[in-house]
């Protein structure tokens, strides 16, 4: 079931606007380093924080990682990355120190209550489709008087006071750089077209290498593979509302013959922040779970891949750079524009094909699977739309992007707020 919403996590932000003041009052008092740095991820060691930290590792800048439990804290410490606990004390005030702040959701990827004064750069993970921030007005919905306009002003006012603080969100492209400027409210010199740090790992290395190491990896994670074909279907969040493509009965049935009579494999990743009840037949070994319990983060293994199923999510643009042929199973088009939204028409990425039904989406994923001039069709639309929103493919837009930091701290010596700088 979804485990998060707007409403419930923006009622929580509304109880506790006295520890936000709280931590204001203590940022101002205390100072800030000139060189330390604290990162953080919503989903682990992962995503475009990991990237970041890897340059800034060369760099030997003094940095540590903020981590949610025991799992994240193996993982970084496989990766040699120090940690501590976020809403530990030593959290708090290591964020209240930090110079630097990177995050790649919001700010609870730190201690939300002690970034005031430090550069924040914001990563983001993904390039948007649906409309996000201040452009969706399901940013301000909230579980606490819920038809309430003054609340809604209060979280407007909220939202725009937090992004404000932002330093740095690095655009993967001109086109990309519109939509975060509006969705952030930041001027253009804030978002830089540097490229997404999160997908450098598809453009690392030959096509091939990239293929046998995601395979393996998928191999390793979810059971032999063979020379199988693998579908992944990856739908988005719905903000706290089940995936209404979830299969019934009738639909298992006709996925698994699908699957079995083209010898395919498919993997179901639902979103971290809203995880669907995927039943399939018991015994089923062609459908498998890819979940965020089991990868963090899914970007390196698109190359693994041979076909992905989504709706509205960001992985449509990541896999555009692999690229893979796109089916797109979106039920609920007209509902999900009208209480979300969208940047452009959703046919300007999905194409005038989408399904929406399993039924339409098992026929175009079997003509994919069986017709190469159906496959390369495909193929082309993604080449469209990477052109459309990647600015650069040379796996090295983490590089840009700690180029990007180091200049704005050295122009910017001290912190943004009044006070004196230390050490």
């Amino acid at each position: 079931m979804a485990s998060f919403s707007f409403g419930a996590g923006n009622a929580k932000k509304l109880r506790a606007i006295p520890l936000y003041a709280a931590g204001w009052v203590l940022t101002r008092l205390v100072p800030r380093t000139r060189d330390e740095w604290v990162f953080g991820c919503a989903v682990g060691i992962a995503d475009g924080a990991l990237a970041v930290w890897e340059q800034a590792r060369a760099g030997e800048v003094p940095a540590v990682w903020l981590v949610d439990g025991p799992e994240q804290e193996r993982d970084a410490a496989a990766r040699g990355i120090p940690t501590l606990r976020k809403g530990s004390v030593r959290a708090l005030w290591r964020t209240a120190r930090a110079r630097v702040v990177v995050i790649t959701h919001g700010f609870g990827d730190v201690d939300r209550y002690a970034v005031s004064g430090a550069f924040i750069v914001q990563l983001w993970h993904g390039i948007p489709l649906k409309r996000i921030g201040i452009d969706s007005p399901e940013t301000v919905r909230s579980a606490l008087l819920p038809s309430s306009r003054f609340v809604r002003t209060v979280l407007a006012a909220m939202y725009r006071s937090a992004t404000r603080r932002i330093g740095l969100l690095p655009a993967a492209s001109h086109l990309v750089r519109g939509r975060l400027e509006s969705a952030f409210s930041l001027p253009d010199e804030r978002v830089p077209v540097v490229g997404e740090p999160r997908v450098d790992v598809l453009s690392r290395g030959s096509a091939g290498e990239r293929r046998r190491t995601a395979r393996a990896t998928l191999e390793r994670v979810t059971g032999p593979i063979g020379d199988r074909a693998v579908v992944l279907y990856a739908p988005t969040w719905r903000d706290g509302d089940p995936d209404p493509a979830i299969p019934d009965a009738e639909d298992w049935a006709a996925i698994s013959g699908l699957l079995q009579e083209r010898d395919a494999i498919l993997l179901i990743r639902s979103h971290p922040l809203g995880a669907g009840d995927y039943r399939p037949p018991a015994g089923e070994d062609r459908i498998r779970m890819l979940g965020s319990d089991r990868v963090a983060d899914v970007t390196p293994l698109l190359p693994g891949l041979d076909v992905l199923i989504t709706d509205y999510s960001s992985l449509a643009f990541d896999a555009s750079l692999v690229p893979l042929p796109e089916i797109f199973l979106a039920p609920d088009v007209a509902e999900y524009a009208r209480r979300r939204g969208f940047y452009g028409s959703f046919h300007d990425v999905a194409g005038d094909d989408p399904a929406r039904t399993w039924p339409q989406a098992l026929g175009q994923l079997d003509a994919v699977l069986t017709d190469p001039a159906e496959r390369e069709r495909r193929l082309a639309r993604a080449r469209d739309l990477d052109a459309r929103v990647h600015a650069y493919r040379d796996g090295r837009n983490a590089e840009r992007v700690y180029r990007a930091i180091i200049a704005a701290i050295g122009a910017d010596r001290h912190p943004e707020r009044s006070g004196k700088d230390t050490e």
